[in-house]
């Protein structure tokens, strides 16, 4: 049987989410930014928390972690690149090591970028990655740590997963990223629909998360600097991939 997953809002534009293994009843919420949304998301789905998969040590992610832990007593992985900064960590991870909820596997991959020590979670199985701050839909996060040829490589990692992935994001940015998006490249016809859907969807209470990667590589700039009319865009006409992602990201910055 494959995963079960439920994502609900936190604070004010967390995306909390918890995957579950229905075969062993195994459950882990993908972050912990908000205790109130995660206990209730518990509750309506009747799954009990086994697990907690950390994928960066900012605190909107982790503030939960201590009162979730001493509630159930659930295993908390972190990053190892963020040992010390995560409250009660049970297991640090780095790339090449893999997480099991019950019986689903999730591979752990260094996405650095947004901060040194994020990693996402990889699984395969489902063709499922929780990619917390390094991608949105139809955005990125803010470069805090590193350089952009470390951040475009993550993003590559990314964009060569299959295209239905389905990418579960730590941050319900879709509107604002959108418009920036239609500043972008204003002719994407399939841009111009999935802002639609965005606007329908917050009209409704809903967000557009999980995406497709399918979806993000056909309308997120940060994932087309290697088009020609994005990189026009940017004022970057015939510069690196990286160096164009580099212009669109101090752009969006100042957007």
């Amino acid at each position: 049987m494959s995963a079960q997953i439920h994502v609900f809002l936190c604070r004010e534009d967390n995306i909390g989410a918890l995957v579950h293994d229905p075969k062993s009843g195994a459950c882990a919420a993908i972050d912990a930014p908000e205790e109130g949304p995660i206990l209730k998301a518990l509750s309506e789905t009747g799954w009990s928390l086994s697990d907690i998969l950390i994928t960066h040590r900012h605190g909107d992610h982790v503030e939960a972690v201590a009162p979730l832990k001493e509630r159930f007593g659930c295993r908390v992985v972190a990053p190892l690149k963020a040992k010390g900064a995560v409250p009660q960590a049970d297991r640090l991870v780095q790339e090449g090591d893999f997480v099991q909820v019950g019986e689903l596997r999730a591979d752990v991959w260094e996405t650095p970028g947004h901060c040194n020590d994020h990693i996402s979670y990889w699984f395969a199985a489902d063709r499922v990655l929780f990619a917390g701050d390094t991608i949105f839909t139809l955005g990125c996060g803010r470069l805090l740590e590193g350089d952009y040829t470390t951040f475009w490589a993550s993003l590559q990692r990314i964009a060569a997963l299959p295209d239905d992935t389905r990418i579960y994001s730590g941050h319900d940015y879709t509107l604002s990223n959108g418009r920036f998006a239609l500043a972008v490249e204003p002719d994407n016809a399939a841009l111009k629909r999935r802002m639609a859907e965005a606007e329908k969807a917050k009209a409704e209470g809903r967000f557009l998360i999980p995406s497709t990667l399918g979806d993000e590589k056909a309308t997120n700039p940060f994932l087309r600097a290697g088009e020609p009319e994005v990189a026009r865009a940017a004022g970057q006409e015939g510069a690196a991939p990286a160096e164009v992602f580099r212009a669109l990201r101090e752009w969006k910055n100042r957007f």
